[in-house]
């Protein structure tokens, strides 16, 4: 048996792993109001838990990369998902801060494999000119995790209560786990369901030497891995950006209860609208990089002038939620443009790590960026129940200032986006 268009299919898959991961990661935020009533919980209770959940997930990104490049995309994501949505199950049962912290800790862990494996993933089933729509629609999932999840959790919330919601998004994963072992058989090279056309066009231009069998590819060390300039690029860049997303994600849910008075429901109402935004931001950064590529045949102008574009949006969006988001129908709208922006970028950002490296590098230089970023994201967590005590302006402008470092940095740091040379 032979399919077409098998690896629109993986990523498909990929696709929607990421969208459970963020309905089982959005769950706390947006039911908090009801929870910290019943549970006696403050807003730093909930710093505290966002950033146990973000330290085990910085963790968990380095971990986990190098384990995607230990046992392979396709067991690490049966792993990976397996975890979380056990971890997810497991709030129904927390009774105070540290049963609910516990939780959160195996949560991040295991989430944070989603993120290298899908970039791992992508080296392995797309050529170089399409990694970036592939990236872009991985990236969507999170958006349209974003967008089901606040109206999902909060029709569950009133129907059966914070613990049986948790119970009832932990075990979508089951759904998820049968086709991923199916359909995901092997990589391309080994595939038997792939059509040789296909193979062909994705093995076009990889940067591996074709004639080294895939188990005898050159595995490089963290330490060898960033003693290239071009590396810290992908650190640099993602330790300013990242914390633009996690504002949103983290905060907004807690943001329209303080600023507008919002409860659980009005939250759900709201909440979804700007990840409508990301989610067409993620698609079109990777199809405009990818016709760029073809167009001029450059990689290294295609990801660059996408991620400045991305990032000139997301930093007017900034500027205008401080100076004209004075209703909620106007921040969210905002608030859209500024994760259109971001995700436009992103998806970009993320596809470096196989367009410096390949092979069994790639899983371990995407899971150490997606550490370095959350630590920034861990640090603006903690810095948010100080410096928004008045007003969230002071947090809108610090990460409106991050937008333009973390794309000179890559400009710097990373002169060309190519493959870099490996002493052997």
């Amino acid at each position: 048996m032979k399919i077409k268009g098998l690896r629109w299919w993986i990523i498909g898959l990929i696709f929607l792993a990421t969208v459970i991961n963020y309905i089982d990661r959005t769950a706390l935020s947006v039911m908090w109001p009801g929870i910290s009533e019943e549970l006696g919980f403050t807003k730093n209770d909930y710093a505290i838990m966002l950033n146990v959940f973000m330290v085990a997930y910085a963790l968990g990104q380095s971990l986990s990369g190098r384990m995607f490049d230990k046992v392979g995309t396709r067991m690490g994501y049966v792993i990976s998902i397996m975890v979380w949505g056990a971890s997810t199950a497991l709030h129904a049962v927390a009774r105070g801060m540290l049963s609910f912290s516990v939780f959160r800790v195996m949560l991040g862990l295991s989430e944070a494999g989603n993120w290298p494996g899908a970039v791992k993933s992508n080296a392995e089933w797309f050529p170089v000119k399409e990694r970036a729509i592939a990236q872009g629609i991985f990236n969507a999932g999170a958006s349209m995790g974003s967008v089901i999840a606040p109206p999902l959790i909060a029709m569950l919330y009133v129907g059966f209560g914070w613990r049986m919601t948790f119970m009832i998004v932990g075990s979508l994963v089951v759904l998820w786990v049968i086709p991923w072992l199916i359909i995901n058989k092997a990589t391309p090279n080994k595939h038997p369901w792939i059509t040789d056309e296909e193979r062909d066009f994705i093995m076009s231009d990889r940067q591996e030497d074709k004639n080294i069998p895939e188990e005898e590819e050159q595995v490089l060390s963290l330490k060898e891995i960033m003693s290239h300039k071009e590396s810290w690029a992908v650190l640099v860049s993602r330790f300013f950006l990242e914390p633009i997303w996690w504002l949103f994600v983290g905060w907004m849910p807690i943001y329209l209860a303080d600023k507008y008075g919002f409860d659980v429901k009005e939250i759900g109402f709201f909440a979804w609208v700007p990840y409508v935004g990301a989610a067409i931001g993620s698609l079109s950064g990777g199809w405009f990089s990818g016709r760029m590529i073809s167009s001029t045949g450059s990689v290294d102008k295609a990801r660059k002038t996408t991620i400045t574009i991305g990032a000139v949006l997301m930093f007017l969006g900034l500027i205008a939620t401080i100076l004209m988001a004075n209703t909620p129908e106007k921040f969210v709208g905002i608030v859209a443009v500024v994760l259109f922006g971001f995700q436009f970028s992103i998806s970009n950002v993320q596809t470096l790590p196989s367009d410096l490296f390949s092979g069994k590098s790639v899983g371990t230089l995407a899971g150490f960026g997606g550490t370095i970023g959350v630590i920034s994201v861990i640090l603006m967590n903690f810095l948010i129940p100080i410096i928004t005590t008045e007003s969230y302006t002071p947090a809108f402008i610090a990460i409106a200032l991050f937008v333009p470092l973390g794309v000179i940095s890559i400009y710097v740091l990373c002169k060309k986006i190519e493959p870099v040379k490996i002493k052997k």
